[in-house]
């Protein structure tokens, strides 16, 4: 539904959207938000981000995914049961040990049915598995939970170089054009402050938004906006837009002494 069903297809549409970006060199993300709609909408501003990760495609062997939950809603965050997520692209096993290793956690919970016909993980994976080399994933399906229970969680996960963490966002839905991007301009400049206060009308992904936010406060991650744009710039008509943004967070660099 979101994106071609054919390998070669779905691999052409991404190398495209890859190589309309500019590298950006030096930029060593730990972190980034992506939106999640069908490609001809928001792939372009996914690509954004994605593009320079192959400069970290060696070094990132681990991938935390959290996106929020639009069929089925579940009280905590739900890790699926399965052992692997397949796209036309080929298979990713997921990090059984990590997995194991939250489970524990009263706001963690497994539920398939979150994950069963969800598009907002799934549509960053063609996305990693074209940028980065072999990876394990551990998907996340957040419904409803505190800032502060995702923070907790991706503290467990947080681990080093080796572990990128992905949140799978949108931005305003259903505005007129000039005033989604007033408002995604505005929520764009809280996510930049890592102002963890964001509500379901700015993002829909506000939930695992706002505990990367927190996290990334505690680690003294700088976060950097990558792209900014909507569905009335990309392929939809300018009446009903749905906001998409593209950033990016990183450690400060070490000042040279």
């Amino acid at each position: 539904m979101f994106y071609p069903g054919s390998p070669s297809a779905l691999a052409r549409d991404l190398q495209q959207m890859l190589s309309h970006t500019p590298p950006a060199p030096g930029m060593r993300a730990k972190a980034i938000i992506a939106p999640h709609a069908g490609y001809v909408y928001s792939g372009p501003i996914a690509a954004s981000v994605y593009a320079p990760l192959a400069e970290l495609r060696e070094r990132i062997c681990r991938v935390i995914l959290l996106g929020p939950t639009h069929r089925v809603a579940v009280d905590g965050l739900a890790l699926p049961s399965s052992r692997a997520f397949a796209t036309p692209l080929g298979v990713v096993e997921l990090d059984q040990e990590a997995m194991a290793s939250i489970e524990p956690l009263p706001q963690v919970i497994v539920s398939d049915a979150a994950h069963a016909l969800e598009h907002s993980l799934e549509v960053q994976l063609p996305f990693l598995q074209t940028v980065l080399a072999e990876f394990t994933l551990l998907p996340l399906a957040v419904g409803r939970a505190s800032a502060a229970a995702v923070a907790e969680v991706l503290e467990c996960l947080w681990g080093g170089d080796e572990t990128l963490i992905v949140i799978s966002s949108d931005l305003s839905h259903y505005l007129p054009y000039a005033l989604a991007r007033e408002t995604d301009s505005n929520t764009a400049r809280h996510i930049i402050a890592l102002d963890a206060h964001l509500d379901h009308q700015q993002a829909c992904g506000a939930t695992p938004v706002n505990g990367l936010l927190l996290a990334a406060r505690r680690h003294g991650l700088q976060a950097r906006l990558i792209d900014l744009r909507n569905s009335g710039d990309t392929a939809g008509d300018r009446s009903r837009v749905v906001g998409y943004g593209a950033f990016s967070f990183s450690a400060e660099p070490e000042h040279a002494h």
